[in-house]
């Protein structure tokens, strides 16, 4: 049986503290991104904190992707 990605986060969500609290940062970070994207303009300071969420979000999912790489292995 081969497992999709989406099991393999099921699983890993389910076995690994770390990987459920990148998965649980990294939606709260598109939610807020999103918010930023809904907007008509940014300030300086919001389009600071914009980019500040998307290099977390960024780094969370790369982080994600390893140890899912690491899983499959």
């Amino acid at each position: 049986m081969v497992e999709t990605d989406q099991d393999l986060i099921q699983r890993l969500s389910e076995e690994s503290p770390r990987f459920r609290k990148l998965h649980a940062e990294h939606l709260l970070f598109e939610k807020k991104l999103q918010e930023y994207e809904a907007q008509a303009y940014l300030s300086d300071d919001a389009d600071l904190e914009r980019k500040k969420v998307q290099k977390l979000k960024l780094a969370g999912k790369d982080e994600m992707e390893s140890m899912l790489r690491d899983f499959r292995q």
